[in-house]
């Protein structure tokens, strides 16, 4: 593998070097979505709990970010085509460590072999993500929001068909979790021998032979304290419970917890100075820092939404259910990317414009769909929510690409790494947050004694937001399973009857479910002022573009100035 800079050489393998990034993110989806699937089967088969299964599979967004971030530093000075190279070890590697566990090994050997492999495995998605998306802008770079969402259609096309092929051998077949999870290396083997011999475009800046310092330049300090916030958000979270000591008391776990917080913070500080002093200590353009804690956002709503909405949908209505709301989701996005071309010549939407609307519809699906009281009413809900929240992810990174040339892999790569950590240390914990505070609430003014017999243990918490009671995980799963088993028999009986499931609770179990489905429903709507935000900061962006002559695609040579101040 070589990079030209040779356009006619560009030019000739550009589908192809699109369609093999489309590969390399479809294996990350597969392999994504069929390990979701078997978290269930780690747990029967080497012990672990629901926490320590959940802290295997979440070092999936450390490792997704710390490859875009650090490939899309280095990307544009050591070439696409070694990173390729880099991130095909690191998926075979990967399953290689993965599928190591045997029965004979401790318990604490197979959480370690399968933590290292779920990282490796994330890893090399984020490089290939650090790749894929500034070769697609630098090779479609007249068209970069069309081909982009292509790129991105990948993502969920990997959901369905993962999902699909988890829930066929895994419920029906009993396929072994090792056997469902090789499935991943099948889009491998064909992204690898799709660059394989293929030659890569440079973007502007490299092909101009900007420094370091001159790429950061407009990321600058504003840019780096965006990535410096989450980065002491993160150590914070990862340190605290290593530095908590077994059996520990209240004043041990908060002392744990605020040296923790002293870490990342310092992590965090020692990220903003070193910026700093590569940039001479710019500012940064303020619309990039914009894009940036924007896209912070997207990860929240988008990814953070996705890690629960079928946890919620299949609450409100039925486990089955939510599953095909998902499925359908995943669909709906999937075919929609193809349409940004369009959109955006046919119906004259600038991506700003684009994003603007998809605020809009994403806010208006959340808050019908915590309304919902049939598939039927689900689907519509769900249809708009879909729409709205399908071309965020690939739309902003073409507009970070189209105004901010100089940055070369850098801003894009950033933003991705943005929008993952925000997902998993925002998005998915603070809706986790959410429905405990919402369910515990409604409980415990609906039936106080009930209250006191199904509380957690210990308070959720999250940021800054007061502490909060939810509810007993073990004690609510037993209500569902029995909901679900008389429901199971109700429809063996043929009986189709609303709420008759509900009938077979004791009040306090009715009162229970009810509590959590209220939950649920305040979840969503409490969600919905993410894109809210989001529809405001787009709003003003569309504003300052026609103040500037509208929105376009800024050049090193024509447009220097401009992708200074923009």
């Amino acid at each position: 593998m070589s990079d030209t800079a040779q356009g006619q050489a560009e030019a000739s393998n550009a589908k192809r070097l699109l369609w093999a990034g489309f590969m390399a993110i479809l294996a990350a989806g597969i392999g994504f979505s069929i390990r979701g699937g078997f978290l269930d089967n780690w747990q029967s088969e080497y012990g672990f709990t629901a926490k320590e299964v959940g802290d295997i599979n979440g070092i999936g967004f450390t490792g997704f970010c710390f490859g875009i971030i650090i490939g899309g530093i280095i990307c544009d000075k050591i070439g696409y085509g070694k990173l390729v190279i880099v991130a095909f070890g690191l998926h075979v590697l990967s399953a290689i460590i993965t599928f190591a566990p045997t029965p004979e090994m401790s318990k604490e050997t197979v959480g370690q072999l399968l933590t290292s492999g779920s990282f490796l495995f994330a890893l090399a998605n984020g490089v290939l993500e650090a790749v894929a998306n500034p070769l697609v802008a630098t090779l479609f770079f007249s068209n970069r929001t069309h081909y982009l969402n292509i790129l991105h259609a990948s993502w969920p096309a990997g959901l369905v068909l993962g999902s699909a092929s988890g829930w066929v051998l895994d419920d029906i077949f009993h396929v072994h979790w090792k056997m469902q999870f090789a499935l991943f290396l099948i889009p491998t083997v064909l992204y690898g021998l799709m660059f394989l011999g293929q030659s890569f475009p440079k973007s502007e800046a490299s092909k101009k032979g900007l420094s370091f310092g001159e790429m950061f330049k407009d990321v600058g300090v504003l840019g780096a304290l965006v990535v410096s916030l989450l980065l002491a958000l993160f150590f914070s979270s990862v340190l605290t419970p290593f530095l908590t000591p077994g059996g520990a008391t209240a004043e041990q776990s908060a002392a744990a917890a605020q040296t923790a917080s002293y870490i990342g913070y310092a992590v965090g500080g020692a990220c903003l100075i070193g910026v700093g002093v590569l940039t001479r200590f710019s500012v940064g353009s303020f619309l990039l820092f914009t894009l940036f804690v924007t896209h912070a956002l997207v990860g929240a709503v988008e990814l953070g939404t996705d890690s629960w909405i079928q946890n919620i949908t299949g609450n409100i209505l039925t486990s089955q259910e939510g599953k095909w709301l998902f499925v359908f989701t995943s669909l709906l996005m999937f075919g929609l990317r193809f349409c940004a071309e369009f959109i955006e010549k046919k119906l004259g939407l600038s991506p700003v414009g684009i994003l603007l609307v998809c605020a809009v519809l994403a806010c208006l699906g959340l808050n019908l769909a915590s309304g919902i009281a049939t598939f039927g009413g689900a689907l519509v809900a769900l249809t708009v929510y879909g729409i709205g929240k399908t071309f965020f992810w690939p739309t902003m990174l073409a507009v970070a690409s189209d105004r901010f040339p100089r940055t070369g892999a850098l801003a894009i790569s950033i933003m991705g790494g943005v929008g993952m950590m925000s997902a998993g240390l925002i998005g998915a914990p603070g809706l986790g947050y959410a429905k405990d505070r919402f369910a515990g609430d409604s409980l415990k003014t609906a039936n106080a004694a009930a209250f006191e017999n199904y509380k957690a243990g210990n308070p959720s918490k999250f940021l800054i937001f007061a502490d909060a009671t939810g509810l007993d995980g073990k004690k609510l799963g037993d209500v569902q399973t029995k909901l679900a088993d008389a429901q199971k028999e109700l429809d063996a009986a043929g009986n189709k009857t609303p709420l008759a499931a509900l009938e077979k609770l004791s009040v306090e179990e009715r009162a229970v479910q009810e509590a959590s489905i209220d939950g649920d429903r305040r979840t969503l709507v409490a969600d919905s002022a993410i894109p809210a935000t989001m529809a405001a900061i787009y709003l003003l962006l569309l504003i300052y573009f026609k103040s500037i002559g509208g929105y376009k695609p800024v050049h090193i040579d024509a447009g220097q100035e401009s992708a200074n101040a923009g």
